[in-house]
């Protein structure tokens, strides 16, 4: 019986990148507001989100898709450059309160975002961190550059194999990592008393997938 003799191996790696529209954005969005008493700055601010999340809802945007991401009440100091007899600094003073409400949003249908965004501000949302996009299901755009990952370290590994006077023979083993590139976030900056006419503009762009596979094949030797 002939067994074959294995000269080594030889690892390569290989990567492939798909690209594909984004179907769904993600919004971090919310209220602040000010009092002078921490119960008037939280009365008006959970008026305000209540508002805002009743607009959403109005706007097709489900339950799920709205989360509290952040709240927080802080009070306003005044500083000052007064000194007491000794020559000390004087204590801060408290000149109000801060209260601020952030809900993160998904959009799902893409040709409301700009709508959303609209309403948000106009019933009261005076902070927006950004904008970002993302794919609801990117396997299949992942398949596709599996398979260029893989075809890439295929020619690589023939090329060193006949390079070295050789020939690839079994897969060993097979290996891989992701990669996600976003487009980045749009950041939107808005006072309170900003007032938007019409439909925000906003550009998806395209959102760009990776693997990188690492594949190790045996290099026959002979037979013996």
């Amino acid at each position: 019986m002939t067994l074959p003799v294995y000269a080594g191996t030889i690892s390569i790696e290989g990567r492939g990148e798909a690209a594909a529209a984004p179907d769904m954005a993600v919004i971090n969005s919310g209220v602040t507001t000010q009092g002078a008493t921490a119960r008037q700055a939280l009365d008006a601010n959970t008026a305000a989100v209540a508002e805002l999340i009743d607009t959403l809802k109005q706007s097709n945007v489900e339950a799920r898709d709205i989360q509290t991401s952040g709240f927080s009440v802080n009070a306003n100091y005044v500083y000052s450059d007064e000194r007491d007899a000794n020559g000390y600094s004087l204590p801060l003073k408290i000149n109000g309160y801060q209260v601020s409400n952030t809900v993160t949003i998904k959009v799902r249908q893409l040709e409301a975002l700009g709508i959303i965004l609209d309403k948000s501000v106009t019933v009261g949302a005076n902070t927006v961190n950004g904008v970002s996009f993302s794919a609801a299901d990117p396997s299949e755009v992942y398949n596709q550059a599996r398979k260029a990952a893989f075809a890439d370290a295929s020619a690589k590994a023939e090329l060193y194999a006949n390079a070295a006077g050789g020939a690839l023979d079994s897969i060993v083993s097979i290996s891989e990592t992701q990669g996600f590139n976003e487009p980045q976030p749009c950041p939107i900056y808005v006072q309170a008393e900003t007032a938007i006419s019409s439909k925000v503009p906003v550009e998806a762009g395209e959102l760009s997938f990776s693997i990188n596979v690492s594949v190790q094949w045996e290099l026959p030797g002979g037979a013996k």
